[in-house]
């Protein structure tokens, strides 16, 4: 099947099988091999993009499902060499350690900041629920975040 769609800023348009997931296509097609694949079952949230703005996880919706789509991936954030403010308050603040969950992780803060700009620590640690940490505790990745709504502002 054909699937258009558009990825970080620019347009792509490729022949696939109908059952390849999303995130496969991101890996396996367009090289974007940020978005991890973690549990193949949506519970580790490593897979996390924004798909037409909204956080989603590749790992369970088919690239057809997302024809005519808006994603963003992690690689889509920077701004060139700068980085964007979530990516530079995670580096300030230590929120990652293997750096495995990190895109995704990035990528729910993105669509928790855009829905909520000045979240709380609880509205932080509720809106990561769907993304595990096996190295961090989560303390400086919730403290990222809360320090990235300061820098977006």
């Amino acid at each position: 099947m054909r699937v258009t769609l558009t990825v970080n800023g620019k347009p792509y348009s490729d022949d696939l099988e109908p059952r390849t997931l999303l995130a496969h296509y991101l890996r396996d097609t367009l090289n974007l091999t940020g978005t991890h694949v973690g549990c193949d079952t949506s519970n580790c949230g490593a897979c996390t993009i924004l798909m037409d703005g909204k956080a989603v996880k590749s790992c369970t919706i088919l690239a057809v499902q997302a024809d005519g789509s808006e994603i963003t991936t992690i690689e889509g954030m920077a701004n060139g060499g700068e980085l964007h403010p979530i990516q530079q308050a995670f580096k300030e603040n230590h929120g990652l350690q293997c750096g495995f969950c990190t895109p995704g992780m990035v990528m729910t803060a993105a669509d928790i900041l855009q829905n909520n700009p000045n979240p709380t620590e609880q509205e932080v640690r509720h809106g990561l629920e769907g993304n595990f940490c096996r190295c961090t505790g989560y303390h400086n990745i919730v403290k990222s975040v809360l320090h990235a709504s300061e820098l977006i502002k």
